[in-house]
């Protein structure tokens, strides 16, 4: 069951101060490097995070002290980072659930934590319908409140440390059949930013024979994707137009798998040559993997792609578009950029916004606070 993305949120994240945006299926967000365009693409992996019950590792990882934001706080407020999504529930279609987790430093006195350990103060899930708000699961510090399949709260005896989330870690599908929902949708997104092109990358070895859907986000299974769009659905029709808008005259080599599988590609100079993967160039061998990513069996619910860009020619922004729109047809796709030439190519396609920095704040241009833009209707 997929759960679109309504909108998400972020606040005391790096350079994120406060921020919402509304999601539409294909968001492109471009600016100069520095603005805060990956912190954007990192809080929206922190969601999965949680969802994985790592909110914790990941942000001790980065370093909780380094990670919250470094700017003026109002008052004595707590430091915190607070992250949040809402997604569209099965249903009418005023309905949402929406996740919420905020996480800050350990009280000395009474945590049992170390002293930068990231810490879930608070952690909510709630179901919106219309104007209307049911707090689905509630939790406080060390205190925890759940409704079950019939609607009734009851205080929760589970074993949590301070670190993990209630999202992560309560599993009882037919008891919190809501939580289970989010949790799946979460986890089944995809965030494409670290798919290694170097000489020991996995993009350069055969892999198990195994039917691939969907790419895995460090694209060690690109050639059983290819080979199930190729040897089990039976059309490599888009993919074989991707290849030749990116490469003219090139073409796939998809032999049957055996144990493993693998891949090849034919330019045109070279007709009688079948170059394997280790012999590819960074860039093509890139393209080839967003193509795995964006044109696979079956796409996730959501994908978030960090600076594809890196490393292609830049007349592969249009063929790289073209993938990104045709992904879209079946996916939210986030993206974010610095590739002024992927963003035109994309206008017409989704949503392209420009990220800027305001006295060290990343801002989207036209976005206010309350996540709408000014030139919205409801706005006037």
């Amino acid at each position: 069951m997929d759960l679109p993305v309504r909108d998400f949120s972020a606040s005391g994240y790096r350079s994120l101060q406060k921020i919402t945006y509304p999601m539409s299926r294909l968001d492109v967000f471009v600016g100069t490097n520095g603005v805060g365009k990956s912190n954007l693409y990192r809080a929206l992996d922190l969601l999965q995070a949680a969802a994985q019950n790592q909110l914790g590792a990941r942000l001790a990882a980065e370093g909780l002290d380094l990670a919250m934001w470094a700017g003026a706080r109002k008052g004595r407020d707590p430091a915190r980072i607070a992250l949040a999504v809402t997604l569209a529930a099965p249903g009418a279609r005023d309905t949402a659930f929406r996740y919420e987790v905020e996480v800050g430093f350990p009280q000395r006195v009474t945590a049992a934590a170390f002293d930068l350990e990231p810490q879930v103060k608070v952690e909510t899930l709630t179901y919106l319908s219309g104007q209307r708000r049911s707090r689905l699961v509630e939790r406080r510090n060390g205190s925890v409140m759940a409704r079950d399949a019939d609607g009734r709260p009851a205080d929760l005896d589970i074993d949590l440390l301070s670190s993990e989330t209630l999202l992560g870690r309560l599993e009882d599908p037919a008891r919190y059949p809501e939580l289970d929902v989010v949790r799946r949708t979460i986890l089944e997104w995809r965030f494409y930013h670290d798919v290694r092109t170097d000489a020991d990358s996995a993009l350069r070895r055969p892999c198990v024979a195994v039917a691939a859907p969907t790419l895995a986000s460090d694209g060690s299974n690109l050639a059983a994707v290819f080979a199930t769009l190729a040897h089990i659905r039976g059309d490599t029709a888009d993919l074989d137009a991707a290849v030749s808008a990116a490469f003219p005259g090139a073409r796939l080599d998809l032999p049957t798998p055996s144990r493993t599988a693998t891949f090849g590609l034919s330019l045109p100079e070279f007709p009688n040559r079948v170059f394997e993967p280790a012999e590819l160039s960074d860039g093509t061998l890139r393209f080839l993997a967003l193509a795995g990513a964006l044109l696979a069996y079956r796409l996730p619910p959501f994908i978030a792609l960090n600076e594809p860009e890196a490393s292609l020619h830049p007349d592969l922004m249009e063929p790289l578009a073209g993938l990104i729109a045709k992904a879209a047809e079946r996916s939210q796709v986030w993206l974010v950029t610095h590739a002024e030439r992927l963003a035109q190519a994309l206008e017409g396609h989704g949503v392209v916004r420009t990220v800027r920095k305001v006295d060290g704040a990343t801002t989207i241009e036209g976005l206010t606070l309350f996540g709408a833009f000014r030139d919205d209707p409801d706005e006037d």
